[in-house]
């Protein structure tokens, strides 16, 4: 499965969510909702939940392994990073 397009929705510095993207897989299928979160130890990714009725979170969808959970994070990463740069270049 092949990460095909990465769209940085919203980039914000309020709190410790830094942005939302959206990831296209293999031209066919799409994530919303992926949220960058900022931890103690650097930038890390959320994916798309909702309240269920223990009051608990639950992933809506979500990597099944830790090697494309690492892939999507580090793709994401770096496209919010890339878009964060071309905000501050154009805002001055």
């Amino acid at each position: 499965m092949q990460i095909t397009d990465i769209r940085v929705r919203k980039i914000t510095d309020e709190g410790r969510m830094k942005g939302i993207v959206s990831v296209t897989f293999n031209d066919l299928f799409v994530v919303h909702d992926i949220k960058i979160i900022e931890g103690q130890n650097g930038l890390f990714i959320a994916m798309p939940s909702r309240k269920v009725a223990e009051g608990e979170f639950r992933d809506i969808a979500h990597p099944i392994n830790s090697q494309m959970r690492e892939l999507l994070e580090k793709e994401v990463i770096s496209a919010y990073e890339e878009a964060l740069n071309n905000v501050e270049v154009t805002a001055v």
